[in-house]
């Protein structure tokens, strides 16, 4: 049965694992000086790889081929193959999202003991740690106080905030930071050669734009589309069509009638999409995004930040010269009414009058 790109393509050495290059630094190190924790905090956005680094580590600590001066799993003895194919008896993986309970915390200390089967460490992985109640919590920060030797735990968290400052006291926190655009493409670019996707690259280039630093986001999105488009040429506008985005011509469009301050312009416009069909929430997130980008550009006067990596060259030209029709002050404005047009149109009984209203008060500025 054919898997799904991100199972597929999940990293099994550090080697092949994209991005925080922080953390596989100091995990690696301490795999070499053989300085190896008890416990560590894995915390950072979701598809980041907290669980995939997690995977390797507990392969690198437990293979039975790597040799005193070396960091990678073999990934060919049987430990590393069992880790890899999820059958480890020494690899315990639990979603705290779904045992959250006391019960489960204290069988989870009756088993503890028990050395591992076949490895050197018994593994406990716990995916989403902060969902654990007050009370599981407070019986695990006993086991962590004094596990056995041959045991590490491996929390990951994306909200650790919510989780209690003893148990965060006795973990080496690592933090995962979202990944960079050119990270993510770089590696769909790999997956669409290997299979043989024919998809232009401003496509790619627009699925890691949608991923918001989410490696698993991204590989999802080029597996949905694939799906869909199957051996044909796949274009950008065929992303756009299939995902309901909004281009961001229209997003330029509509700011020209903010800019000549033509009220009837802007109410008759956003009428128009509405009736083609366009999502106006989409629309009124895209445009905000597209604000937001032209008040990057005029604090920094530089277009190299990597929001600005999806727009064509057409694009850009237009924000640049969009740019210099507004001031500051009154970009801010426009950008704090249409956020709060935003939050309105979730209760207004009329979906785009929130934004019609904010089109108008805009436009009534002297």
């Amino acid at each position: 049965m054919p898997q799904v790109f991100y199972r597929k393509y999940r990293p099994q050495r550090f080697s092949e694992f994209i991005g925080q290059d922080h953390v596989v630094k100091t995990l690696t190190n301490a795999i070499l000086m053989g300085m190896i924790s008890h416990a560590y905090l894995f915390s950072g956005p979701r598809g980041t790889g907290k669980t995939t680094l997690a995977r390797i580590f507990a392969k690198a600590v437990n293979c039975q081929n790597r040799k005193k001066d070396e960091f990678e799993p073999c990934g060919q003895c049987t430990s590393c193959v069992e880790i890899q194919e999820g059958k480890s008896m020494d690899l315990i993986e639990i979603d705290a999202a779904s045992h959250r309970g006391i019960d489960e915390v204290r069988e989870l200390r009756d088993t503890i003991r028990f050395v591992p089967t076949k490895s050197r460490y018994k593994v406990y992985i716990i995916d989403e740690a902060h969902q654990l109640t007050k009370e599981a919590a407070n019986a695990l920060l006993k086991t962590l106080e004094e596990p056995p030797p041959f045991v590490i735990f491996i929390l990951a968290t994306t909200e650790p905030h919510k989780m209690i400052p003893t148990i965060l006291s006795r973990c080496q926190r690592f933090d995962f930071y979202k990944l960079r655009m050119e990270e993510i493409l770089e590696k769909l670019e790999k997956i669409a050669k290997n299979e043989k996707i024919n998809i232009q690259k401003e496509a790619l280039a627009e699925i890691a734009r949608l991923a918001s630093g989410s490696m698993r986001d991204a590989e999802s999105l080029l597996d949905q589309v694939f799906t869909f488009f199957g051996e044909r040429e796949i274009k950008i506008e065929d992303i756009r069509n299939l995902l309901g985005l909004v281009p961001t011509q229209l997003a330029i469009e509509f700011f020209e009638f903010l800019i000549k301050k033509d009220a009837k312009g802007g109410v008759n416009f956003l009428n128009e999409i509405g009736e083609k069909g366009i999502d106006l929430e989409e629309f009124a997130k895209n445009f905000i995004d597209y604000l937001r980008k032209i008040l990057v550009f005029k604090i920094t006067n530089s277009m190299d930040d990597e929001i600005f990596s999806g727009f064509s060259k057409e694009e850009l030209e237009k924000l640049k010269e969009q740019s210099q029709k507004i001031t500051e002050t009154e970009l801010k404005k426009i950008i704090s009414l249409f956020l709060d047009a935003q939050n309105k149109m979730r209760f207004s009984p009329i979906l785009q009058l929130p934004l019609e209203l904010a089109v108008v008060e805009i436009c009534e500025k002297t």
